[in-house]
């Protein structure tokens, strides 16, 4: 209610400020909307709102603030909660539109994404409907906050449900936590009033144990930090510690209170700004917005209308919060699928006409399921009949999910069964008599460096040619995802937080002529090329690998971990005092040559090609012999995403030699490896032909994914590895 303050100058005339105890908030539902298009700006990446993500934080203290504020006033006065009622007012408010988009988001999903990627979306779509995606996302460690993750897993179009799970987890706990303070209270002091004081000091611990839980966990393990309810409670307690001191609240004077109500929206809108995608989150940086959300509330408790209010009761933002829930579960999905639907590239102007076309269906769904399953009398009347149906509704939506889980079927080849390449390697011509062994002339390498090189242009070039994908392709597009070697499951992949190194050898490993494998991901995609060599010539390999961490003394962020990324270079450090120490006859380098800005650097700069150099000549000094792999082609997309949705056509998914390598790279890293005396692949000639990079090549599948190689490639691509480890032993 806006108050009218004819004139302020007339001291006996007392403000009269009329906000009852318990009723309705304006200024709350205008609250909605200010996290709603928080959120829906974030997302459709309208400059300006990189931390727009801090809507959901937002809409956490509301939610905390009601529903304490509800449960404390019941168990104030009838000593316990009817949770049947409970339940079923929270049921018939919330499930059945979740349930009616996710049933919408999941058939969208099948017309419009392809085979393999729309089967995970049904099985994100089941455990959204059941309210537990957020830990189906914390792990399968995704990056909400990046909001381009990659072809590789692009993101879900459930995977804004996660904040739906976190909020049922809280209502299947937080009554309980209530009720049992209650009795507790209750034990101690009998016959006594509830006060709110034991309910504050429980919340109390309740924000102290959980933030820091979220804090800890923000730096060790980003993905929960982010999606699980104990790391995001602490800002549901907030809330209810504001509902619990409404009091005090109440009786700050209005200029006090309006200035609260200001600083806490300020703080809103400058998180929005000022954050992104790069702040490690929720961590400290979620304590602004959640500050700043309950000093609105806490103001508004005095003021009303008045101070923060004026802006958050207009007639505009409350009409944008009463649609807020619905707009919410239909903007994402929307925002991925629409311009798929019209064949059309996300920009800017299609990133807005998806906003508009999602806030017009959240309108629809407000009128047409959320209002007639909230204000239903028969379903208000029985708390029974709002849960049974609101059960429904989600059992209706995680069936249909399972439904269209046999409708759309693992995607198999459909071309008849192709011949499997195969590469045959001459015979190195050594005599293993002494340590090092006697090599073969560097001339003689070469010649089987080049028939190598030779036989494999001629099956890449037949790949070129295969239209239908292999009825028996290896691996299968549905396997291929988990075709990884067994360097990515042992350990000797280290992950982002992990330092040091075990012993991760293969081959002879009691043989004198030590190779060692070092770099990151990419270096340990090579691992079952190397190790069948090793096999073969009797070689110990060592793989020494750690995920986005090359070689190079590079000073290197970890977007990941949302800091410096200081394990990569600890490890670095000790893997190199490691080679130094055992003297290996030769280092096989390679990494990956994705590394954007976001990291500290960019493939190719000129710190990456001075970096190698240097590289290359420390490990010359300590007189081994070095190999520097050249990079993979880069698909544009994931393979077997992409193969699945063209089974007919596999050239669809086979992008330009232009577009997939980078030459000028290439050269300038080749120059910088020779210049210091290693040797270097250019392993272009491995995946292109002069004019495209096929995804297939006989019958054996190339990348499980937008940039590792499978396990089958590597291994048919042995005797090309084996032909260039001899010539660079040989010094040649």
């Amino acid at each position: 209610m806006t108050i009218r303050q004819e004139d302020t100058y007339r001291p006996p005339r007392r403000v009269e400020r009329r906000i009852p105890p318990t009723g309705f908030r304006p200024d709350i539902e205008g609250l909605r909307a200010v996290a709603v298009f928080a959120v829906v700006l974030y997302h459709a990446g309208i400059p300006g709102t990189a931390g727009g993500f801090i809507g959901v934080d937002v809409f956490f203290v509301i939610s905390g603030f009601l529903i304490t504020g509800l449960l404390w006033r019941e168990v104030s006065t009838t000593n316990t909660v009817r949770l049947g009622s409970f339940y079923g007012a929270r049921a018939r408010r919330l499930l059945p539109a979740a349930a009616a988009v996710a049933i919408a988001t999941a058939i969208g999903a099948a017309i419009v994404l392809p085979p393999l990627q729309a089967r995970r979306v049904f099985v994100d779509g089941i455990a959204s409907a059941l309210y537990v995606g957020n830990y189906r996302f914390a792990m399968q460690g995704t990056d909400y906050l990046a909001l381009e993750t990659g072809p590789d897993i692009p993101p879900s179009p459930f995977q804004h449900y996660w904040s739906l799970g976190v909020e049922e987890q809280f209502y299947l706990v937080w009554p309980v936590l209530i009720i049992g303070t209650a009795w507790l209270v209750r034990r101690v002091r009998k016959n006594t009033a509830l006060r709110p004081t034991p309910f504050v000091v429980v919340l109390t611990l309740v924000t102290v144990a959980s933030l820091t839980a979220a804090v800890i966990w923000t730096h060790t393990s980003p993905p929960w930090a982010f999606f699980s309810l104990p790391t995001r409670a602490w800002e549901l307690a907030v809330g209810g510690l504001v509902a619990l001191s409404i009091r005090q609240w109440r009786r700050l004077p209005l200029l006090p209170a309006a200035i609260v109500g200001w600083g806490g929206l300020a703080l809103i809108v400058l998180t929005c700004t000022q954050l992104g995608p790069s702040t490690p989150y929720p961590g400290t940086a979620a304590l602004i917005p959640v500050l700043g959300t309950a000093l609105v509330i806490g103001g508004g408790c005095a003021t009303g209308a008045m101070g923060a209010g004026r802006v958050l009761c207009q007639p505009a933002m409350r009409a944008v919060g009463r649609v807020s829930y619905s707009w919410y579960l239909w903007h994402w999905p929307v925002l991925l699928l629409m311009p798929l639907l019209l064949g059309e590239p996300a920009g800017l102007p299609g990133r807005l006409a998806a906003t508009l076309v999602s806030a017009g269906l959240a309108v629809i769904t407000m009128h047409l399921v959320e209002n007639p399953g909230r204000f239903a009398a028969a379903l208000r009347r029985s708390a029974r009949a709002s849960l049974v149906v609101a059960g429904a509704a989600s059992g209706g939506a995680a069936c249909a999910c399972v439904l269209l889980l046999t409708v759309v079927p693992v995607p198999t080849g459909r071309g008849a069964a192709a011949p499997r390449a195969k590469i045959d390697a001459l015979a190195p011509t050594t005599v293993r008599t002494a340590d090092p062994p006697v090599i073969s002339p560097p001339e003689a390498h070469d010649v089987r460096v080049q028939n190598a090189f030779a036989q494999v242009r001629a099956a890449v070039a037949a790949g070129a040619g295969i239209r239908a994908v292999p009825s028996n392709l290896d691996p299968s597009l549905a396997a291929a995802p988990a075709d990884k070697a067994a360097v990515f499951v042992n350990g000797c992949v280290r992950s982002w937080r992990d330092i040091g190194q075990d012993d991760c050898a293969t081959g002879d490993t009691t043989s004198p002529t030590k190779v060692v494998l070092i770099g990151d991901s990419h270096a340990a995609m090579w691992n079952p090329a190397l190790q069948q060599v090793a096999e073969q010539r009797h070689w110990r390999l060592e793989t020494l690998a750690k995920v986005t961490c090359p070689l190079q003394e590079l000073h290197i962020v970890s977007p990941y971990l949302g800091r410096e990324y200081t394990e990569c270079e600890q490890w670095r450090s000790q893997i190199k005092a490691r080679v130094q120490a055992e003297h290996p006859r030769l280092v096989v380098v390679s990494m990956s040559r994705r590394y954007g800005a976001d990291f500290g650097f960019t493939s190719y700069d000129p710190a990456w090609i001075n970096t190698l150099a240097d590289t290359v000549t420390q490990l010359r000094s300590i007189g081994t012999n070095v190999l520097v792999l050249g990079p993979v082609p880069d698909p544009q997309s994931s393979v077997p995403t992409c193969l699945s949705g063209h089974l007919d056509d596999a050239t669809a998914c086979a992008p330009t030699r232009p577009v997939a390598v980078n030459d000028a790279g290439i050269a300038a890293e080749q120059a910088a490896t020779t210049g210091s005396g290693g040797h270097y692949a250019d392993l272009t000639d491995l995946f292109c032909t002069s004019d495209r990079c096929p995804m297939i090549v006989g019958n054996t599948l190339v990348f499980r994914d937008d940039n590792h190689v499978t396990t089958e490639y590597a291994q048919l691509l042995a005797p090309v590895f084996g032909a260039l480890a001899d010539r660079a032993l040989s010094g040649g």
